[in-house]
Order: C-alpha cells, then sequence, then structure tokens
C-alpha cells in the first residue's frame, strides 16, 4: 500500500537509531532518499553503499553551528531538483543541571535549542518555500514524549526543545493547509537505539527506564520508521498538524 516511487526525501540525522532504520524502510517503498548525518561519516557511508548512490545521497552539516540547515537544504535540492518530504529526525539530548555553572547551563541551552528548534525551523522554512513552488509537500518532525510530560530535572532544556517543535509543526500545518502542504509530529518515548543503550540503560538501568511503559519494552527505531513512511505517502492529508504517539501507552493524552 505504501509506494514512494518517485519521491525525494530528506531525512536529518540519518546515519543512525531511528533515522537510519527511517532511511532503510523510506528507500525500500522507492523512495529517493538524502541522509543527512553530522558526526557519523562511516555509519552513513556504509548505509549508501548497502542502498546504491542512485537512490541515496550523503550529506553532512554539523546542525549545532548557525545556518547550516539552509548549506544542507542547497546541498540536497541540487541531487534531484526537487524535495517533496522532508523528516527532521536530528536531535541532541545532552545533560545540564540547575547546579551547573551558569556558563554551562547557558551553553547547553543554546546548543539544544539551535539543533533541536533552530535548524529544524529554518529547515521547514527553506521546505515551505520549496513546497509552494511545487504545489506541496509534507514536513515531518521528530518531537518527543516529553514534549508532553516533560522529562527528568536534568533535561529540562530538552523536553522544552521539543514542546517547540510540536509548536512549530502545528503552527505550519495551520498556516499552510491551502498550499497543500502537510505538516505532522511524532513523539516517540523510550526507543532502543545505540544511544539510549550507552547512555540512559547503563545509567538507569532497562528495568528502571521500562517498568511504567505497559508493552513492557522499548519501541523499536523501525516502529517509527514506518510510521514516517506512511505520513510520506500522503495517503491522509486531513490528518496534517497531528502527532502521533509511540511510546506503548507509557503516556496517553
Amino acid at each position: 500500500m505504501i509506494d514512494l516511487t518517485g519521491k525525494v526525501i530528506l531525512v536529518t540525522g540519518g546515519s543512525q537509531g531511528i533515522g537510519a532504520a527511517t532511511v532503510k524502510i523510506l528507500n525500500q517503498a522507492g523512495a529517493n532518499v538524502i541522509l543527512h548525518y553530522g558526526n557519523s561519516q562511516e555509519k552513513a557511508e556504509e548505509i549508501v553503499q548497502n542502498l546504491g548512490e542512485e537512490s541515496c545521497y550523503l550529506v553532512q552539516e554539523n546542525l549545532a553551528e548557525k545556518n547550516a540547515a539552509i548549506d544542507l537544504w542547497k546541498q540536497a535540492i541540487s541531487w534531484k531538483g526537487k524535495i517533496d518530504v522532508i523528516v527532521n529526525n536530528a536531535g541532541i539530548i545532552v545533560p545540564a543541571s540547575i547546579n551547573d555553572e551558569l556558563e554551562t547551563w547557558n551553553q547547553t541551552w543554546q546548543q539544544t535549542l539551535q539543533v533541536n528548534v533552530i535548524a529544524v525551523a529554518d529547515l521547514c522554512r527553506e521546505a515551505i518555500h520549496h513546497f509552494k513552488q511545487q504545489n506541496g509537500g509534507i514536513i515531518i518532525n521528530i518531537a518527543s514524549r516529553a514534549a508532553f510530560r516533560g522529562d527528568t530535572p536534568d533535561y529540562i532544556h530538552y523536553a522544552a526543545s521539543k514542546g517547540g517543535v510540536i509548536s512549530l509543526t502545528r503552527s505550519i500545518a495551520r498556516g499552510f493547509a491551502q498550499d497543500n502542504i502537510l505538516a505532522y509530529a511524532i513523539a516517540p518515548g523510550f526507543v532502543r537505539t545505540d544511544r539510549i543503550i550507552d547512555t540512559a540503560i547503563q545509567a538507569y538501568g532497562e528495568a528502571n527506564l521500562t517498568k511504567d511503559i505497559p508493552m513492557g519494552e522499548m519501541a523499536s527505531p523501525e516502529d517509527v520508521g514506518y510510521v514516517v513512511a506512511f505520513l510520506a505517502s500522503g495517503l491522509s492529508p486531513h490528518t496534517t498538524g497531528t502527532t502521533i504517539d509511540i511510546n506503548g501507552a507509557s503516556y496517553v493524552r
């Protein structure tokens, strides 16, 4: 049912975790995928090698830098001359305690907002201009369960940034539907990625992280990737503005 043949899709943060699973699923559905990565060059190149350069294009940019998102968009659009769907998946999660030095606190907040909100907004802005010229397009922003239920004290800034992503997405959906531009948010809870395994699971233990998940386990990256593929298909346009939760019923709105 999901056929993305002919579509050009940009996925940010596509070298590992949710992004890598999404790139592979979109490619399997027939899409030409632009894989953006920040630092994980080896992993990104391995994905392109497996999928084939004719259907997967590699772009590197550090989204923590001001206006890097603009350069990313220019590189991405140069491949096929168009983009039909953008998946804003790239994000960072770095702890910041209220007991940290003020300079450290400020730097972590600024970096988090730059990557998780400002770069996303910059890419959405470029996408909207482009989509207006080609009579439509789709924006899919990866947010978080934390946007709605909050997070632990060391991740207040992360929750705030993802709340910004939700508001950004809803505003785009309301403001540009008349231009045939659709905007969706996906809000995962814990997803079993290398980053979660290396950080949260080692620090807190998997049992502690999954104790409030009725399904008893974390979601897989593919669980998110398949939802992205459905939204990218455009088969349900009147769901624009929607946030889809993927959290095993650990937070039900």
